[in-house]
């Protein structure tokens, strides 16, 4: 975690944007903070193993509320579910295997980079540009697991 999100409390975080502070929204951030990258199929699993029964409408619910509080950040790789990190807003990218769907975080591209803000952005102010990459993570490289795309 960077340090400007670092110098608030998890409970500080949800109180400074009028959230009330409960234990399946600091587990799901604890969670997520430990391991970013997650579906919400594994983070409901960690969120049980470590505060015990919980509903899935519960952790769903926290993903969501959390997510538009924009204390996470939800992306979704082409054919994959939905997962979350921290939202840390250092607008970094991803790279994602095809073969064991690891994600790996790399952070924005330095210099120009032609797909940032498109030529003609149609009244929009641009203000953040998601990109994917697409590969062969080292592991699934070394084990002669190789996808092609």
């Amino acid at each position: 975690m960077d340090t400007a999100v670092r110098a608030l409390t998890w409970a500080e975080r949800l109180r400074a944007v009028g959230l009330r502070v409960t234990q399946p929204r600091l587990a799901v951030l604890a969670v997520v903070h430990a391991d970013p990258h997650l579906s919400a199929d594994l983070v409901a699993e960690r969120v049980r193993k470590q505060i015990g029964a919980v509903s899935t409408q519960a952790i769903y619910d926290a993903l969501k509320t959390l997510t538009e509080h924009d204390i996470l950040r939800r992306f979704e790789p082409a054919g994959s579910a939905m997962r979350f990190e921290v939202a840390n807003h250092d607008n970094h990218h991803h790279l994602v295997c095809r073969t064991c769907g690891t994600v790996t975080d790399v952070p924005w591209v330095v210099g120009s980079m032609p797909c940032a803000v498109p030529d003609d952005t149609h009244g929009y102010r641009v203000d953040e540009a998601e990109v994917t990459y697409w590969g062969t993570c080292p592991a699934c490289a070394r084990a002669g697991t190789v996808t092609s795309s």
